[in-house]
């Protein structure tokens, strides 16, 4: 079952007709028998339904990455080429360095590359200015090129001759940051592909959160697990797995708190929500995905830090990055912290949600 979630985020094109799932039934959860340790007789949990989801579905392509870095292309990006061609002597590193860290690079990170890009040009003796963009190209490539191995869904090790079962994705992220948008994003996605998806509303401190994510829930089609604000949200992840068992679901998405009142109450109830997983699938979660909010620049940088100390972060998806002429946070990113950004909002619709490709990512920043 993982492996079939790789082949569909690497945009394989497998026969869908034949990963064609049957609509998801109307059967509440089987009574569980118990719940997560922390949960003490939880309430009956809410299942909404995709009965009355609309049958005819937008079934359009994602806005390119190339339109979602459009402003930091024209604000930042797009004026790199112009400074090459004025030559290559001090003056060029001074405002290349400028425009990087005005795009949101990150001092550190910018350095790193001007670094390794002026080595480049001595060891190659570069005298040519377009060649010497090349080389600032394949650096910017390299820097997003990251990959830790630590997701089983979406890296490099993840293994498609692993063992039939559900595929857990814990997303976590601060409130804002279009952390519940972007699941409902990746419902439609998995949706499209005929796979049955369960979504887990365990962001229980909010009831926005939670109609929010009924909101979603329904617009994709997908069932989702709900208890009331306040719930445990561990008994929340406990019924949407037994959920998820019964009606042979191919994914579970799990949403969770984005802001408790500190930041050990955060790490604490987020590692409650992982023992009730492993609980119940010993080598999930799959993956840890952190959403990013693209327009908050180094802010996201600092949110980033925050989540893969307490988490263990395995890939970052970057929401906003169309409303942003910051986009080069990215880079610093998976500079600073290896971490590696897997896919990118590019626009407002549900199937608006990107693989990301570092290769095409920097041509799109430099192209026109």
């Amino acid at each position: 079952m993982i492996g079939v979630m790789v082949r569909f985020f690497r945009r394989k094109k497998d026969d869908e007709a034949d990963n064609e799932q049957s609509p998801p039934t109307e059967e509440a959860v089987a009574d569980t028998g118990g719940v997560a340790e922390e949960a003490q007789e939880p309430e009956a949990a809410e299942v909404v339904t995709a009965e009355d989801a609309a049958s005819e579905r937008d079934e359009e392509e994602a806005a390119p990455v190339e339109e979602a870095v459009e402003r930091t292309r024209k604000t930042w990006f797009g004026r790199i080429g112009g400074i090459f061609k004025r030559g290559l002597d001090d003056s060029l590193w001074e405002e290349l360095e400028e425009t990087l860290i005005a795009a949101d690079t990150g001092v550190q990170t910018t350095i790193h590359i001007i670094e390794d890009v002026q080595a480049r040009v001595k060891e190659e003796s570069i005298r040519d200015p377009d060649k010497a963009l090349d080389a600032l190209k394949e650096e910017l490539v390299e820097v997003l090129d990251v990959d830790t191995g630590r997701g089983k869904i979406w890296s490099s090790n993840g293994d498609p001759d692993s063992p039939d079962g559900v595929a857990v994705i814990l997303v976590v992220g601060v409130n804002g940051t279009g952390k519940t948008t972007s699941i409902g994003k990746m419902a439609h996605a998995y949706k499209a592909r005929g796979k049955k998806v369960v979504l887990a509303a365990a962001d229980t401190f909010r009831a926005a959160a939670i109609d929010q994510l009924k909101m979603w829930g329904e617009r994709a089609g997908v069932d989702v697990v709900a208890h009331q604000q306040g719930a445990d949200p561990g008994a929340v992840v406990f019924d949407a797995l037994a959920a998820a068992e019964k009606r042979e679901a191919d994914v579970v998405i799990i949403d969770t708190a984005g802001r408790l009142h500190t930041k050990a109450n955060l790490m604490e109830e987020l590692r409650k929500v992982d023992r009730v997983i492993q609980r119940q699938v010993p080598d999930a979660p799959h993956e840890v995905l952190l959403v990013l909010d693209a327009t908050s620049g180094q802010n996201a940088m600092q949110q980033a830090k925050y989540f893969t100390d307490a988490v263990g972060v395995t890939a970052v998806l970057l929401a906003k990055l169309d409303g942003t002429a910051k986009g080069g946070v990215v880079f610093s990113i998976c500079d600073q912290l290896r971490v590696p950004v897997r896919f990118v909002g590019t626009g407002e619709r549900p199937q608006d949600l990107a693989r990301f490709e570092p290769r095409p990512f920097v041509e799109a920043l430099f192209a026109g």
